[in-house]
């Protein structure tokens, strides 16, 4: 960990005494891949982040909210949109000592688990987790997007409703040939 990152929280006003708390804001610049393929947060965008950090038994809470602009590209018409989220924040980071006891217990999810170093934390995997997990799989830029004329490539929202392309013929189809003589080679 590099404690010289913006996204690492030095735990030292933080007393080990459970329920003890410090509030971290800070305006941050959106790390790269922020995202998916088609959705995500622009590397050095503005992440709003207001984190209470509490003592408990276990480690720290991580609590809050962090909030950017996310920019996309539809999945169906391709046509880029844009909008705001804010993001709950919600997760333990533990002492090493607990999360070696987990490990050695058998979570074998705990190895995956944020951990404190020598008195630090960072939050970025955190955030990420925030942002990355509340983005659409398949991100639409309207519920209802139509998608593209598979024809000619233009927005089916931009043509007229009478709007068709005549189906080719087998003059037309280069693979007319090919299915009639898959089809007679199935008759035989």
């Amino acid at each position: 960990m590099d404690v010289r990152s913006p996204f690492v929280v030095d735990l030292a006003s933080l007393p080990r005494q459970e329920g003890a708390s410090i509030e971290w804001e800070r305006t941050l610049d959106a790390p790269a891949d922020l995202g998916t393929e088609l959705i995500g947060v622009p590397e050095g965008s503005p992440l709003q982040v207001r984190l209470t950090l509490q003592s408990v038994s276990e480690g720290v809470y991580i609590g809050g909210s962090v909030a950017a602009h996310v920019v996309g590209e539809c999945a169906r018409c391709v046509r880029r949109f844009e909008y705001d989220v804010d993001e709950a924040v919600g997760e333990l980071a533990f002492y090493p000592e607990r999360r070696l006891a987990l490990i050695e217990e058998g979570d074998e999810e705990a190895e995956e688990f944020p951990v404190i170093e020598d008195g630090h934390v960072d939050v970025e995997p955190v955030l990420r987790d925030a942002i990355v997990l509340s983005l659409p799989f398949t991100p639409l830029c309207e519920p209802d997007c139509q998608g593209l004329c598979s024809g000619c490539g233009k927005r089916w929202e931009e043509l007229p409703d009478d709007h068709f392309h005549p189906l080719p013929t087998n003059d037309d189809d280069p693979l007319a040939a090919l299915e009639a003589k898959l089809r007679g080679d199935m008759e035989q």
